[in-house]
């Protein structure tokens, strides 16, 4: 039996792990076995799938009908919404009772508590793969103008850094960002919910506040991180630098977002006005025009 392309691909698995692991030093034994979290192929393969569906997609729905998907998005969002609240409580409930600090809270202090947080933090980084239906749902529905660099961008790398946070920094200060992150997702996918049921969307109006709410969450998580820095605990620097970096992206990409959505657009009235102005300014023109030439 030829086991030559098993070999290949284990040969792959292991030069990339050991790679990584030079890179960022040794793990934390506490995950070691979870699922997903030992070897990095799987997250890479994965996202290397979710690239390509998002390239040969629309591609392949150019011609054909879009799916209408009204029972699997409300049944999906509701899923998401669902997981969303358990990870909030369940962080709040976790770092409340293994006594967390909100300025700095260090790696392995918190005992069986740490490994509780990082329980939850595992299906945080599990909900990343999850949401990818996200943008699949949109290649489906061909709704291509949803897919934007800050979509894809956003859904990508976040799965793949919290394959690196489970792997090396699992707990302690890492809890705060998907604290607020879970909080913002259960309005959010509560709104997409609402959204595929047409008489609620007269209630719909607060969609542009999901944007400032998440601006808002990035600013905290970046605030909070860089608190480590001022008041250290041990937690790796590095790690708090590609934070802070990282959300820093993200808040210029969302500002833009937010920019080009929700920027004041000229209505029809407006649009009349400025014509009728150009027009009296033109009549103004030619007639100023002729006096100068009599003159």
């Amino acid at each position: 039996m030829d086991f030559t392309g098993k070999n290949h691909f284990y040969a792959i698995d292991t030069w990339l792990n050991s790679a990584v692991d030079k890179l960022f030093g040794e793990r934390d034994p506490r995950v070691r076995g979870w699922l997903l979290l030992d070897s990095c192929t799987p997250t890479l393969v994965l996202t290397f799938i979710y690239l390509l569906i998002v390239y040969l997609g629309p591609k392949y729905m150019k011609n054909k009908t879009a799916y209408s998907l009204k029972n699997v998005l409300l049944l999906y969002n509701f899923g998401v919404t669902m997981l969303s609240f358990y990870m909030l409580v369940e962080l709040i409930s976790a770092t409340w009772s293994a006594g967390y600090k909100l300025k700095c809270q260090g790696l392995f202090d918190a005992g069986e508590g740490d490994i509780r947080v990082a329980k939850v933090l595992w299906w945080y980084y599990f909900s990343k793969l999850i949401e990818f239906l996200d943008t699949i749902f949109f290649v489906l529905r061909k709704k291509n103008n949803q897919i934007t660099f800050l979509h894809v961008y956003h859904h990508a790398s976040m799965f793949n850094i919290w394959w690196c946070v489970l792997n090396w920094i699992p707990c302690g200060q890492s809890f705060f960002g998907p604290t607020l992150n879970s909080f913002i997702h259960v309005l959010m996918y509560s709104y997409y919910s609402l959204s595929t049921i047409p008489s609620m969307h007269r209630y719909l109006w607060w969609k542009r506040y999901l944007t400032q709410a998440q601006l808002v969450q990035f600013i905290l998580t970046i605030t909070h991180t860089l608190s480590a820095v001022v008041f250290p605990c041990g937690f790796p620097l590095g790690c708090l630098f590609f934070q802070s970096s990282y959300m820093v992206t993200l808040v210029i990409l969302f500002i833009n977002f937010y920019m080009q959505t929700y920027r004041k657009k000229p209505s029809r009235d407006d649009k009349a006005r400025e014509m009728m102005r150009n027009h009296i300014n033109g009549i103004s023109s030619c007639v100023n025009g002729a006096k100068h030439k009599l003159q």
